[in-house]
């Protein structure tokens, strides 16, 4: 405790100096009186660069110090009404020793292991973004979940309703049945600057309505811990506020209160806080919300490109004229930026004039989009700058809005496609894991959950959008049987098992 309070006491000289130094108008203490005289106009002496050798800028902006901090008191006493406690429910298989059958175990079937259920209880953060009750959260916050419920700032508890999710952004959407909620309202991420105050506001250790404090240390961040074989939308706000355990799909708020990002994920060794964590984009995650409201699914916008930012080795590898930008080296198999005209070893440096410097831009760019847009291309060929109008795909290879996917409807099944960590224990190179099950075409044909379907009517299935195709060609083969014959295994298990999905 001495040691915390000799911190603090420092902390507070060294803030009392800031504002001698700054100030216009002095207070100084009569060494004889008790009392406070004020000396009105006196102007210190501010040392600039040029004091000190150096051909520098002076402190401030005009009359505005550099660094000084807002009251952020409003911002976190009405935000805090607004982010919720979430508790979500599951049961998770485990195993037990049991007594070993010594015929079973030579001749098989016997492992000597019990599988059973076990409940889990995990918790989260939420925001309320309507006073109608809908929720915005992190997708892993209630992945395979069994039962939401939503704790309020004034302690009522309600059932949510799951309306959809994105795992590519780690979003998801939920529903309580409640009315006239306080929400935040939506600011701009993309005017958000660097060393901007934020504050981060969530239930870090189930401790509920906890606010931390910290600025703005990186926009657009890609943290490269995307699976491979999946889309991941990564270009998250970087922050220096402390975020935990619990604190996932919670708020970051500004200075003004306003809501401009959803709380995901931190850097760390040890699992707990060590300096930075990071948020979704409110601009991202909002259109992702409401594409799920609207249509039951995220109309993901893609241009079909392929490549690598630009950094000094590749500009000297490749002749490049810019220092930054994406470089294009190759296309997706059905690629819209293709289509337009621009051509591999362009350098994309712009999305409708909003300037692009590395790949996260690029997502963050696009994410905003849907299938059909037409989006204006600044590329960099040469040294010569061209714009093309390029006309973006959703991710069937159209450029219509995809409608809440009737295949999945139709399967009755909630799909993921494995991540590179899985593959690699599976000693696989793709599939696509059979997250949750309800009433549907595959549950009708004998399939459960856990599910790893590696191809259907004979053909590899390394995404979720493979398999949607496949149904729907054998849906649209008229006069052929409209069935789906799938292959795969379960883990647990290790049984190669076969369906025959009738398609109804």
């Amino acid at each position: 405790m001495k040691k915390l309070w000799k911190n603090l006491a420092y902390g507070s000289a060294l803030v009392a100096v800031s504002v001698v130094a700054s100030a216009t108008t002095v207070l100084v203490m009569d060494a004889e009186r008790d009392d406070l005289d004020e000396i009105a106009y006196i102007h210190p002496h501010q040392s600039t660069a040029l004091d000190y050798g150096f051909q520098n800028t002076a402190y401030s902006h005009g009359s505005k110090p550099v660094g000084a901090a807002p009251d952020l008191t409003p911002a976190a006493e009405s935000s805090v009404l607004a982010v919720v406690h979430i508790k979500v429910e599951k049961e998770q298989q485990s195993s037990m020793s049991q007594a070993i059958d010594p015929f079973e175990f030579f001749f098989g079937r016997g492992s000597g292991m019990q599988r059973r259920n076990t409940p889990v209880v995990g918790y989260g953060s939420g925001v309320i973004i309507s006073n109608d009750g809908y929720i915005i959260t992190n997708n892993h916050v209630i992945d395979n979940s069994d039962k939401v419920s939503v704790t309020l700032n004034d302690n009522r508890t309600f059932n949510a309703k799951l309306i959809g999710t994105d795992p590519s952004t780690d979003i998801a959407l939920l529903k309580i049945d409640a009315k006239e909620l306080p929400t935040i309202p939506f600011g701009d991420s993309d005017k958000l600057r660097l060393g901007e105050w934020v504050l981060a506001v969530g239930n870090p250790f189930n401790l509920t309505g906890t606010v931390t404090a910290g600025i703005i240390s990186a926009k657009s961040r890609n943290t490269g811990a995307s699976a491979s074989g999946q889309l991941k939308a990564e270009a998250f706000i970087q922050t220096d506020a402390a975020v935990n355990s619990g604190n996932s799909g919670g708020a970051l708020v500004n200075a003004a209160g306003e809501l401009i990002g959803i709380n995901t994920m931190i850097y760390s060794q040890t699992g707990n806080y060590a300096g930075y964590s990071f948020a979704v984009p409110i601009n991202m995650a909002a259109k992702v919300v409401e594409d799920i409201k609207k249509f039951g699914t995220v109309q993901r916008a893609l241009l079909g490109v392929a490549g690598r930012d630009v950094d000094a080795d590749l500009v000297k590898q490749e002749n490049l004229k810019v220092n930054k930008g994406f470089y294009i080296g190759d296309f997706s198999e059905i690629s819209a930026a293709l289509a337009a005209g621009i051509e591999k070893g362009d350098v994309l440096v712009a999305i409708n004039n909003a300037p692009v410097d590395n790949f996260g831009q690029l997502q963050e760019q696009i994410s905003r989009y849907r299938p059909g847009d037409v989006v204006q291309v600044k590329v960099n060929r040469k040294g010569t700058e061209k714009v093309y109008k390029v006309t973006l795909k959703n991710v069937d290879g159209g450029q219509g809005v995809i409608k809440q996917n009737s295949n999945a409807e139709r399967l009755g099944a909630q799909l993921r496609a494995l991540d590179s960590q899985q593959l690699r224990s599976y000693g696989l190179s793709y599939g696509v894991e059979v997250e949750r099950i309800s009433s549907g075409a595959l549950k009708s044909a004998g399939v459960k959950e856990g599910f790893i379907i590696l191809t259907a009517n004979d053909r590899p299935i390394r995404s979720v959008s493979d398999l949607n195709k496949v149904v729907s060609q054998t849906l649209e083969a008229r006069g052929r049987s409209q069935r789906l014959y799938i292959r795969g295994f379960y883990p647990r298990s290790g049984d190669v098992v076969a369906y025959d999905v009738e398609l109804k």
